[in-house]
């Protein structure tokens, strides 16, 4: 009793120091810097190294912890990871073997609770802040419980040890031993009754003070709930007064600026920075993070009200009606009004009622070790990604979703002028990006082969079919045909590029829409598609480029922008414009809008060139335009969509299993099906043997080639795969080589014949 012992450390607290461990029969023990936190012993070789190199790490939950001498102890998981330690002094050893066991108890506790709770505890996702808040409150009331058990092992520990120790001191009562002697084991007894009594009283404090806790926690939810909603109410109040601000700066600008019919070089004085060029994907990191203002490169401004009055124009060489200012009538009521024969005033009753669920997304959290463990041993090319980076759709279902917003094409169908449909298949190409502001997940890729078709002639009076015509490079190519007079179709190979931050998803290739009555043609190309926080954050995703849709049989061209994401525009985000001209050069219509929600188009009376651009002196033209009317508005996702993906009320139905389709269709590929019911280990499975049986027929199909090849050609690993629907042609209008649907998918439909088919799955 000569020297009192230092105080245990606190369990589940961080307990560090320098212990000797073995290394090997040269070097002996070596001095190392010791760490226990969370269960787990870690050590370094110096304390610098904390932050960056661990030398080590035993998990005590499963571990055995062994004394064999005065300063020496063993602790071992089993076999693979042995730790032979030496202390200081025999103080110091007790120190950490009572640290020990106790982070040991915790650990194997926490182990069987987690267990049992399986996957309670995965992080909320986005969007759930409430129950994020009131998950912390209840976790802070685990830990509060955690405490009073560990406390309550130390307890036992103190009444295990002071029990033994009462008897030892009794036994030495009955001894015949001096006054003093006695007196003092007397003191000594009575003190460790004392500690006892203390310890208690502690575990009693602790159990009170965690019922209060419980009290209050009611309280402290609502208080959080409460504290979430008014930060909410005023970044909403925030960013209302910001638009504000910023319509109010532009109505200045152009009411004071520019007359109706002159121009004022200071417009452009403090005008935005042109982003003619900043939206390429090739240029620097900072494209995503300038500070533009502004990226238009035109300013619209209200016409003179002369315009209003008039009851016909050629300014445009546009029907007079479209001057009306009342805002009632809207450019495709005009269209379809002209021609009441339209199907679209015939009422369509679906034939079959569509899905509108489907089992929600598992909330499996992204196990890495499980990833690394299949790529032992493996090629690069080899290791199969897991589908938790997966949503279950393949390519070519979200390529098919292109056509969600098809009415726009129907109405552009209906036109009476150039000028206007181009109008529809802007807002069309725009509307394609709608659906993929959440879609964070990626596609399936499909199997050479693999084939999507999109039967909705009944409701919606088209048909869509889809195929895989490569795998390397991977390429789709897309056919779509309407009973209401157009034709779209298309080859898109993708190409990205990993940036560090972000993934720059290039596709390639261009879409055509024919129109069959005008047999206006029109061609166009997709923008950049970038995911960002690849590494660290939640992804999210920015559309940024330019687009320029081209009627080749008129020669009018819109140019289309989608601005880049930008910490400090003023701006909207996502936001698009775009100019309609002539093949003159002329502009008829301004298009503005996002492409996550909505496109409005305005008619141009009149234009001129602005001031100088600052900067770079250049001029921006100004067009007096008519009051805005909508031309396309998003259609709201399904409720729960945040469960299911973020599916729109068309991406639920596409992987709706339907008789009659091919067998190569992507409805009955199996680890997609297996991954939307939810059962993501067979999805694994099933995605890993679809792959290695693809290698497996592209390798024999090489072979094939080379033994048909002459020997000259011999060696060159050539794959002779050709498409079933599809047929490689010089595209008549771009010159570009391009996959053409050459029928026959149809009527081998109608007659239940697939035996050409090849079987991939």
């Amino acid at each position: 009793m000569s020297e009192p012992k230092a105080p245990t450390p606190a369990p589940g607290d961080t307990y560090k120091g320098w212990l000797f461990k073995w290394t090997n029969y040269i070097k002996g023990y070596q001095r190392r810097w010791f760490v226990l936190s969370n269960g787990l012993l870690s050590y370094y070789r110096t304390q610098a190294e904390m932050g960056h190199t661990c030398r080590g790490t035993i998990n005590l939950a499963t571990a055995n912890i062994a004394v064999e001498d005065s300063c020496n102890f063993v602790i071992s998981n089993g076999g693979t990871q042995t730790y032979h330690l030496k202390a200081s002094s025999e103080v110091e050893r007790q120190r950490w073997i009572t640290a020990l066991e106790l982070a040991k108890a915790k650990a194997f506790r926490m182990q069987a609770e987690s267990d049992d709770s399986g996957d309670d505890s995965t992080p909320p996702a986005a969007g759930q802040g409430a129950g994020s808040r009131n998950s912390e409150v209840q976790s802070t009331l685990r830990t509060l419980g955690s405490k009073v058990e560990d406390l309550s092992t130390c307890n036992d520990l103190i009444a295990k040890h002071g029990s033994a120790l009462q008897r030892s001191l009794s036994e030495l009562e009955g001894v015949r031993l001096g006054g003093e002697t006695s007196e003092k084991i007397r003191q000594v007894t009575e003190r460790a009754t004392l500690f006892r009594i203390t310890s208690n009283a502690m575990i009693n404090a602790c159990r009170d003070f965690l019922a209060l806790a419980q009290t209050h926690s009611k309280r402290w939810q609502k208080a959080l709930q409460a504290e979430r909603e008014q930060r909410v109410r005023l970044e909403e109040t925030l960013e209302q007064l910001a638009k504000q601000h910023n319509h109010l700066e532009r109505a200045f600008r152009g009411a004071t600026v520019l007359p109706a019919s002159q121009s004022n070089p200071a417009i452009d004085s403090k005008g935005p920075v042109s982003g003619k060029g900043d939206a390429s994907d090739e240029d620097e990191e900072n494209e995503f993070f300038d500070a533009c203002e502004d990226v238009q490169e035109f300013i619209t401004v209200p016409a003179d009200p002369k315009y209003h009055r008039r009851s016909g124009s050629n300014v445009s060489g546009i029907s007079s009606e479209l001057g009306m200012d009342d805002g009632t009538t809207s450019l495709d009521e005009q269209s379809l009004a002209s021609n009441p024969e339209s199907p679209q005033s015939q009422e369509l009753v679906p034939v079959r009622k569509r899905r509108t669920r489907i089992p929600d997304k598992p909330n499996y959290s992204l196990n890495l070790w499980s990833i690394m463990k299949n790529c032992i041993g493996k090629e690069l090319s080899k290791i199969p990604m897991p589908v938790n980076f997966n949503e279950p759709l393949s390519m070519l279902q979200r390529l098919s979703e292109d056509l969600e917003y098809y009415e726009l094409l129907d109405r552009a169908a209906k036109c009476q002028s150039s000028l206007e449909q181009m109008c529809y298949v802007a807002a069309f190409t725009v509307s394609s990006y709608s659906t993929t502001v959440h879609r964070t997940g990626k596609p399936f890729n499909p199997l050479l082969g693999e084939t999507f078709e999109l039967d909705r002639v009944q409701e919606s009076g088209y048909r869509s079919l889809c195929e895989q015509v490569s795998h390397h490079p991977p390429a789709a190519a897309h056919h779509a045909i309407s009973e209401r007079g157009w034709t779209l179709r298309q080859e898109i190979a993708l190409a990205s590029k990993f940036r560090g931050k972000y993934l720059s998803i290039m596709p390639l290739g261009s879409i055509h829409c024919i129109f069959e009555k005008s047999t206006n043609h029109y061609t166009w190309k997709k923008v950049t598609t970038t995911v960002h926080n690849i590494i660290v954050g939640k992804l999210w995703i920015d559309q940024s480029g330019e687009i320029d849709v081209v009627n080749h049989k008129t020669g009018d061209r819109c140019h289309l922008k989608f601005a880049p994401y930008s910490y400090f525009s003023r701006d909207v985000a996502r936001k698009v414009t775009g100019v309609v001209t002539d093949k003159d050069g002329k502009a008829h219509y301004v298009l503005s809008g996002t492409w996550d929600e909505k496109m409005e188009y305005s008619r141009v009376m009149q234009s001129s060139r602005g001031g100088e651009n600052g900067a770079d002196g250049r001029q921006k033209t100004v067009y007096q335009t008519l009051k805005a009317k909508e031309l396309w508005r998003k259609t709201p996702l399904p409720e729960g969509a945040e469960n299911m993906y973020y599916f729109s009320t068309l991406a639920l139905t596409l992987n709706e299993l339907e008789e009659g389709v091919a067998p190569t269709d992507s409805r009955r590929r199996p680890d997609q099906r297996l991954m939307e019911q939810g059962r993501w280990e067979e999805a694994n499975a099933e995605k890993q043997r679809l792959e290695e049986k693809q290698r497996t027929v592209r390798r024999e199909r090489e072979r094939e080639a080379n033994r048909a090849a002459s020997p000259s050609e011999e060696g060159g690993h050539q794959d002779n795969y050709k498409s079933m629907w599809f047929e490689q042609l010089v595209d008549p209008v771009t010159g570009e080589p391009t996959h053409i649907y050459k029928g026959g998918y149809w009527e081998a439909k109608e007659q239940g014949n697939w035996d050409s088919c090849p079987d991939i799955f």
